[in-house]
């Protein structure tokens, strides 16, 4: 589904983001990206989405080169994905329902659906009460299951999720991994940056990052 072949990324300055990466990732794999802050486990992820574009290498996502794609085809791409950003990003002048509305009206759905797609999407991740309130007014675990549940509500077969539960404590950090691995259980595919994989998940697929290159692969 996707694979990574003698990918480098490098940023303004010669900053090597990564070097010679070479990976491949299944469909209905669950991944853990980690490794220490700047080891380049973001930008990965950036790149696996369409955000950013090697320097070198060679980026396939089901079939297609993604690493030369053209920009007018990056948006149908991305329709694929599912992001969970570290910083949310979430919409602060519009309520709970607004924010998972929005990419379902981006992507044109049927005004008919879009309702009960975002009240699914709430549902799933426990905000359904909340759906007139204003992110503002949640708790940090709060807006990440907002975020997750903007990332859901497109129905993508990929979830990118970057550092997860880093601000969580850690009854809050495994509701919210236990969400990934119900997702992951229904065929999404899931990878995840993050730099302290939980303890239940060493069996699953792990790239260990350091200073921009793939140190080792581990798991299944």
């Amino acid at each position: 589904m996707i694979k990574f072949d003698r990918v480098h990324k490098r940023y303004p300055g010669n900053l090597e983001a990564l070097q010679n990466i070479t990976f491949e990732i299944s469909s209905g794999d669950l991944v853990f990206v980690t490794g220490p802050s700047g080891a380049g486990k973001s930008t990965l992820l950036k790149l696996i989405a369409a955000i950013e574009t090697p320097t070198h290498g060679t980026i396939i996502f089901e079939n297609k080169n993604i690493s030369q794609i053209k920009s007018s085809a990056i948006p149908y791409v991305r329709r694929k994905f599912g992001l969970v950003f570290q910083d949310h990003k979430l919409l602060y002048d519009r309520n709970c329902y607004e924010n998972i509305a929005l990419p379902l009206e981006i992507n044109e759905v049927n005004g008919g659906d879009i309702r009960g797609r975002v009240r699914a999407a709430l549902d799933k991740v426990g905000l359904l009460s909340k759906e007139k309130l204003m992110p503002i007014s949640l708790s940090g675990g709060e807006q990440q299951r907002l975020a997750i549940a903007r990332a859901i509500v497109c129905r993508p077969s990929i979830l990118l999720i970057d550092e997860p539960t880093g601000n969580l404590d850690k009854k809050h950090a495994d509701e919210i991994m236990n969400l990934f691995y119900n997702f992951h259980e229904l065929g999404v595919t899931v990878i995840i940056a993050t730099h302290e994989i939980p303890i239940t998940s060493k069996k699953n697929k792990q790239l260990y990052l350091e200073e921009g290159n793939l140190i080792k692969i581990t798991g299944q």
